[in-house]
C-alpha cells in the first residue's frame, strides 16, 4: 500500500499504541503519522485529507472514554478510509466498536475494518494478574495479519463498512473517577512520572504527590510508570473489580475482526 497511515489514538498505558502499530505494519503504508491524543496538553486539530487511518482506544466497562472522543474531535477527515481498533482486557469491548464507529462516521472518516483486540488489563497486578503481558507477540503478529487482510480489502476497491458487533443504544456509560490510586511516600521518590503520564493532569508533584480523585479516569498509567511501586491502586470497590474479573476472566480471549 503506498498510502500514508494515519494513527489516532488514546493510550495511557502504550498497549493501544501498540497494537495499532502492529496493524499499520501489516497495511504496508509508504510512512505513519501518530496523533497521540493522550497527554493532557494534546492539541492535534487538524483535517486529513489523504491516506488511511487507523482509531485505536481502549475499552472503559464496555463502552470507549469520553476523553478519548473529547480530544479525537480535534481530527476530521472528507472520506478517508479508517480502519477501528478497540482495546479492552479480557473481559468484553460490548458497545465500543460501534461506538466508535459511528464517532468515526461523523467525523468524515469512512469505516472499512474493525478489530477488537486484548490488553492488560488497567487494574492488573503482579498479584492479581489480569491479562498480564498482553499484547504478546501472537496478538501483534495478529494484528499485523488483520492489516495485511485491510489491505488487501482496500487495494480491491471495496470501502463498504462490515457488520460490528455490538448494540445500539450503547450500554449506559459507566461514571468515572471518585477514587484514585494512592501514593505510599516512604516509597517514592518524587520523580514526578507518574505526574507526567496522567492523561487526565490531576496529579501534582511538589513536597508530595497530590491526585485530584474526582476527574481521575483509572486508567493506571501513573500505577504501571512507577517504578518503586509508590501508586497503588488498592481502593476496596477496584479490589472488588479484580476479584470479579479474576474469577470470570481468566480464560485468555482472541481477537477479533470484522472485514
Amino acid at each position: 500500500m503506498s498510502l500514508t497511515a494515519h494513527l489516532i489514538y488514546f493510550s495511557p498505558t502504550g498497549t493501544t499504541k501498540k497494537t495499532i502499530t502492529s496493524v499499520a505494519q501489516g497495511l504496508g503504508a509508504k510512512s505513519v503519522v501518530h496523533y497521540d491524543v493522550t497527554p493532557s496538553d494534546s492539541s492535534n486539530k487538524t483535517v486529513l485529507s489523504d491516506g488511511i487511518v487507523i482509531i485505536g482506544t481502549p475499552v472503559y466497562a464496555g463502552r470507549v472514554p469520553e476523553l478519548c472522543l473529547q480530544r479525537m474531535q480535534r481530527i476530521t477527515a472528507k472520506g478517508l478510509p479508517c480502519v477501528l481498533v478497540a482495546l479492552y482486557g479480557n473481559r468484553e469491548f460490548e458497545d465500543a466498536l460501534v461506538e466508535l464507529r459511528d464517532f468515526a462516521t461523523r467525523q468524515g472518516f469512512k469505516v472499512v475494518a474493525a478489530g477488537a483486540f486484548i490488553g492488560e488489563h488497567s487494574y492488573s497486578t503482579q498479584e492479581r494478574p489480569i491479562a498480564a503481558g498482553r499484547p504478546n507477540s501472537e496478538d501483534l503478529r495478529l494484528a499485523e495479519q488483520f492489516g495485511q487482510q485491510v489491505a488487501a480489502k482496500v487495494n480491491s476497491g471495496d470501502l463498504n463498512t462490515p457488520e460490528i458487533a455490538g448494540d445500539v443504544p450503547y450500554k449506559v456509560l459507566v461514571k468515572l473517577g471518585g477514587v484514585a490510586p494512592e501514593t505510599v511516600r516512604e516509597k517514592c521518590t518524587l520523580c514526578g512520572k507518574c505526574a507526567e503520564v496522567c492523561p487526565t493532569g490531576v496529579i501534582t508533584v511538589s513536597e508530595r504527590v497530590v491526585t485530584e480523585a474526582d476527574h481521575c479516569i483509572m486508567c493506571c498509567a501513573c500505577v504501571k510508570t512507577c517504578e518503586v511501586d509508590a501508586r497503588p491502586f488498592n481502593h476496596p470497590r477496584i479490589e472488588e473489580r479484580r476479584a470479579m474479573l479474576l474469577k470470570n476472566c481468566s480464560q485468555p480471549k482472541t481477537p477479533e475482526v470484522f472485514l
